[in-house]
């Protein structure tokens, strides 16, 4: 007798009966007064509610990182949504704080990412398409401010506005390599004023990163003001606050603004908002919803894009500093099946046992627990389980991190849900308990820009040095004389390497980054610093995962995973 095959992630979420999102909000004491509700199993958190929830004591933050991921995913965000139904399963009142999915790579190669198996977020078709309509929301309003840049120009530039040095793009939430450099302008003096133009994916606007760090509607439009979108003949900076567009922009983005509430497969109660790249932006959900969520449950769980080189130190460098919300401990992610291509085992044949390959990978683990307890936090280590791992296998990891004195859980919750998560939750209450947090940035904000690109390059990548262009050499000048020396920085790397070559895994030593250009975020309040190859237009795979998505009869949807 055949198997029985197991239910895919979107057979398992259409199977799962969802409460009414009115059932879920009293779960945190949240009643309909309080929300704007989008049918029958999503809402927003009313301005009115978030205000008044101020004075609340915040609860406890989890964080949940990674090692450096490989190109399939690592379920960071299923264990998340497992460990938050597993502290529920306790009877600890319990949130959990995601970022928003982009279509890019839900139609490009993640098809979705709402967490997996018994361990997801719902309703997951809507989380993963339009949902509540944020995303949408950001475009337009980035591409508003595009239009309004561009008739200025055509109306007579009064702001003196040199075209060859205009850096805001347009955007759209696709990935969609031909739109990188385009020519807008063109067709004769009618159609306004010819330039070279682009297209950053909506996850990478500053726009995004603003609607992300802001605290309300008020810090929103002060923040969308001071967005830098071109320099004058002079070479001095531009700003939206110049062109005058800033009042418009909030009011397309005021219901955007609101964090969105759904509940997971157990009905843990979920805030999903907001959702910059962590590899080409800061890859947090928005201080919003995690401050709402930290005001309404004892226990938030949270977590920051790709490993703890990306999106753990931005949450730690950016995030806290602008919502004033430090973590008390941190989940790092590992998977066998990561470890062994860290070690150097061809992605086809990680389905086999290789116990040298998982020991030559354990190198990436250590240096992202190295770099957690370099900040003074607690952590513990979640071995997120595979049908393919051996019991060998998940014997040495477990060993390796009992000789190295670092917490580590087996954990089960994509095939478990909570109960597979019980065992990671114990031990991340435990630690909280028992260990002091000594939480410490690691570089001051009075530092030059490159002594901080530096000290992250050096103290959370494991690099040896820095290598300015010649362009961002100038750009550091230009920068500290525009008075933006002291933002922190929002380095752009690859995500599948601690360097800024995405093909050295493991742990390479003796590399150098390589800066080739600074870009100002000063809305967002931060400066980006391109390395490597990185771009804030990705492309799509050669079989992206569109190809297997469709809708049935019934409207459901059909391939996302």
């Amino acid at each position: 007798m055949d198997e029985k095959k197991p239910l895919s992630d979107i057979e398992i979420a259409q199977s799962s009966k969802l409460d009414p999102i009115l059932e879920i909000a009293e779960k945190v004491s949240l009643t309909e007064d309080d929300m704007e509700l989008y049918g029958k199993f999503k809402a927003k958190i009313s301005y009115e509610k978030m205000r008044e929830l101020e004075q609340q004591k915040n609860g406890k933050v989890i964080l949940v990182t990674s090692i450096n991921p490989t190109p399939a995913g690592e379920g960071k965000s299923t264990v998340t949504v497992g460990l938050g139904d597993a502290l529920s399963r306790l009877g600890k009142k319990t949130m959990i704080a995601l970022r928003e999915p982009s279509l890019g790579p839900t139609m490009g190669i993640k098809g979705g990412a709402t967490g997996g198996g018994y361990a997801q977020v719902l309703p997951m078709e809507d989380i993963n398409l339009h949902f509540t309509g944020d995303l949408h929301a950001i475009t337009t309003a980035n591409n508003a401010l595009a239009a309004l840049l561009d008739n200025h120009m055509h109306q007579g530039n009064e702001l003196r506005i040199d075209q060859r040095r205009i850096v805001w793009k347009r955007a759209v939430d696709l990935n969609d390599r031909a739109l990188r450099e385009v020519v807008v302008g063109l067709g004769g003096p009618g159609q306004g004023i010819p330039r070279e133009d682009g297209f950053d994916i909506t996850v990478a606007s500053e726009i995004m990163a603003v609607l992300c760090l802001a605290t309300d509607l008020d810090d929103l439009k002060r923040r969308l003001s001071s967005m830098v979108i071109a320099y004058d003949f002079d070479r001095k900076p531009v700003t939206v606050r110049d062109l005058g567009g800033e009042g418009a922009l909030a009011l397309l983005l005021k219901d955007a603004l609101k964090p969105n509430l759904v509940q997971t497969i157990e009905h843990t109660p979920a805030i999903i908002h907001g959702g910059p790249f962590a590899n080409i932006a800061h890859g947090c959900n928005s201080v919003m919803a995690t401050k709402t969520a930290a005001k309404l449950a004892d226990f938030v769980v949270t977590e920051a894009g790709f490993g703890a080189d990306l999106g753990a130190e931005k949450f730690l460098h950016i995030k806290s500093r602008s919502a004033g919300v430090e973590p008390s401990a941190v989940v790092i992610v590992a998977t066998i099946r990561a470890l062994k291509m860290h070690g150097g085992v061809p992605k086809d044949e990680l389905k086999h046992e290789n116990i040298t390959g998982l020991k030559k990978g354990l190198e990436n683990l250590k240096k992202h627990t190295e770099t957690i307890s370099e900040f003074g936090l607690p952590f513990v280590v979640a071995i997120n389980r595979f049908a393919a791992d051996s019991e060998s296998e998940i014997q040495v990891l477990q060993e390796w991190c009992a000789s190295n004195s670092i917490p580590v859980s087996l954990t089960e919750v994509w095939a478990k849900g909570g109960s597979g998560g019980i065992d990671l939750a114990e031990k991340v209450l435990h630690e909280m308990e028992t260990n002091e947090r000594k939480f410490q940035y690691l570089y001051d904000m009075t530092a030059p820009l490159d002594e901080k690109i530096r000290t992250i390059v050096q103290k959370v990548y494991g690099g040896k040095d820095v290598e300015f262009s010649v362009k961002a050499l100038k750009q550091l000048e230009e920068f500290a004389e525009n008075g933006w020396g002291d933002l922190p920085v929002c380095m752009a790397k690859t995500q599948y390497s601690l360097s800024d070559d995405p093909a050295k895994l493991g742990r390479p030593t003796d590399f150098t980054i390589h800066v080739r250009e600074l870009k100002p975020k000063i809305g967002a309040g931060f400066i980006v610093a391109l390395t490597g190859e990185m771009m804030t237009m990705p492309g799509l795979p050669k079989k992206p995962a569109a190809y297997q998505m469709n809708v049935d009869e019934q409207g459901r949807a059909l391939g996302l995973f």
